[in-house]
């Protein structure tokens, strides 16, 4: 096992698979840059096949879908197959109330697909290379480690699902089961989605825009429904 000591580094262990931070049974957790815990944590069948990905906030100052992980790890016992959460990939920005994470960096340019520089005064500055922050590398390695058949990514607040091109199908069943359109907004260079989307054939990453403010408890548990619905939707192993 190697320790990186770094500040804002993952710990590394060895094991199978692509190497990802500190990993224990149902739980993959790494460091922000200033050092703050980011976790993923399985719900419902471990290992059940054809995973699906929930994360909560990656830009600091839209972290409404924090609820709606908060509401999914409340109904585990109706969970049918395997859900990886992340609540934050940003948590620094979380604590600033900013977009960016600590360097400044706008995590949902950091991504390799498309990825572009730009001025480092930009509110999407992408960062000086693509996965440079060691949240998008977090990131990174949890999807090419657990291959979610299906991400969502919460984001604020346009109220609508992003046809993000992955399955314009699950786009669209998410969409009903939670009441918000369909819409397709701009393709971002160095975004996550569409990285996912590029990289992984088959499976399909979208974002969901939130309404903006907090949550409301039934909003939330809207929102997670509309999750739990979904992933019934993908086969399990037995």
């Amino acid at each position: 096992m190697r320790r990186v000591a770094a500040a804002g580094a993952m710990v590394l262990v060895a094991w199978s698979g692509p190497p990802v931070a500190a990993r224990t049974a149902g739980m993959i957790a790494g460091r922000s840059v200033e050092g703050r815990q980011i976790k993923a944590v399985e719900l419902g069948r471990p290992g059940a096949g054809n995973p699906m990905l929930v994360v909560g906030c990656i830009h600091g100052n839209e972290c409404a879908g924090e609820a709606v992980v908060a509401a999914l790890r409340k109904r585990t016992g109706a969970i049918t197959g395997d859900l990886w959460v992340v609540a934050g990939l940003n948590p620094d920005g979380r604590a600033h109330g900013t977009r960016t994470n600590a360097n400044g960096v706008d995590l949902n340019r950091n991504f390799p697909f498309g990825w572009r520089p730009a001025a480092r005064d930009s509110m999407e500055y992408p960062g000086r290379h693509a996965l440079s922050e060691p949240e998008a590398r977090f990131a990174y390695r949890l999807v090419r480690t657990i291959h979610p058949a299906i991400t969502i990514w919460f984001h604020q607040s346009l109220a609508l699902v992003d046809a993000s091109g992955g399955d314009i199908a699950i786009e669209r069943r998410y969409a009903r089961l939670v009441g918000l359109p369909v819409r397709q907004l701009t393709r971002y260079h160095g975004s996550v989605a569409t990285w996912q989307d590029h990289a992984f054939p088959g499976a399909t990453a979208f974002v969901v825009e939130l309404p903006p403010g907090q949550l409301t408890a039934s909003a939330a548990r809207r929102y997670a429904d509309g999750v739990i619905a979904l992933l019934r939707t993908l086969p399990v192993g037995s």
